[in-house]
């Protein structure tokens, strides 16, 4: 994706109910749009965390004068949930108290709480529940459309599981043999059921990626929502997106340079 276009896109994700709305303007799929959005709903909850949590008092406050905990979220242009929770403790609640009536709203005997917190657990599409396992559900299918990929090229290779406790870091697949996907020797890939925007990929790299390159040599991550077009990547990693299952491998004989690549 071209970054002006990604930046565009990106600019108009701010609440949930954008992402049909894009979708339907720009004829692209609601899946890409929903992680771009998770993309940018972390970040931004990341950043804006700590100037919510010091104005506690201030939303518990609007809360006990009737207004909703969503209404207060939109407001402070915070995660629903996050703001729930952020309410409760100031009201009194433990951490784990709040999240047990996200998890269990039924149980709750107050019915303008019950309703609220049902709401925002529905409305909250990045940090619910049911959000959580979405995402969760989205990278173990990630993970399975690669091994399925090796299986058919007849690679063999281990998994996370398989090497656990044997190296400090370690990828989704280590080939017991390297490859050549594009004339590129790989030794590792990984796999991303994320978009590759700048952040996103420089955050692998520092707590992944180069650590996978000096354990293992050459490797590749895969973006399967795609990534910037030309997004630049160190020496021994190789980016690629979903296009990758058109490519055909073959075992490698030969060390190749360690330079950038893209598939």
């Amino acid at each position: 994706m071209r970054l002006s276009e990604y930046r565009e896109i990106y600019k108009l994700l701010n609440f949930p109910e954008d992402i049909k709305i894009v979708a339907a303007e720009k004829g692209l799929d609601e899946e890409l749009l929903t992680v771009i959005f998770t993309q940018k709903t972390v970040r931004e909850t990341t950043k804006r965390f700590y100037l919510v949590k010091r104005n506690a008092d201030k939303l518990l406050r609007s809360w006990k004068d009737g207004k909703s905990i969503l209404s207060i979220a939109r407001k402070w242009h915070f995660s629903p949930v996050l703001t729930g929770l952020i309410i409760f403790q100031a009201n009194g609640f433990s951490k784990k108290q709040y999240w047990n009536l996200v998890k269990n709203p039924e149980l709750i005997n107050d019915r303008r709480t019950m309703k609220e917190i049902m709401e925002v657990v529905r409305s909250d599409i990045v940090y619910s529940p049911w959000a959580t396992e979405v995402q969760y559900k989205r990278g173990e299918w990630g993970e399975n459309r690669l091994r399925s990929w090796l299986d058919s090229q007849g690679i063999t290779y281990k998994t996370e599981r398989d090497l656990r406790g044997e190296f400090p870091k370690t990828p989704d697949c280590l080939l017991e043999k390297p490859i050549q996907v594009n004339g590129w020797k790989i030794n590792w890939i990984e796999s991303k059921a994320t978009f590759g925007d700048t952040v996103e990929v420089r955050k692998n790299i520092r707590r992944q990626l180069s650590a996978y390159t000096d354990l293992f040599g050459e490797g590749l991550v895969v973006y399967w929502f795609g990534y910037i077009d030309g997004i630049e990547c160190p020496d021994g990693i190789a980016i690629a997106d979903s296009s990758l299952l058109s490519c055909n491998c073959e075992k490698s004989s030969g060390i190749l340079p360690r330079n950038e690549a893209s598939i």
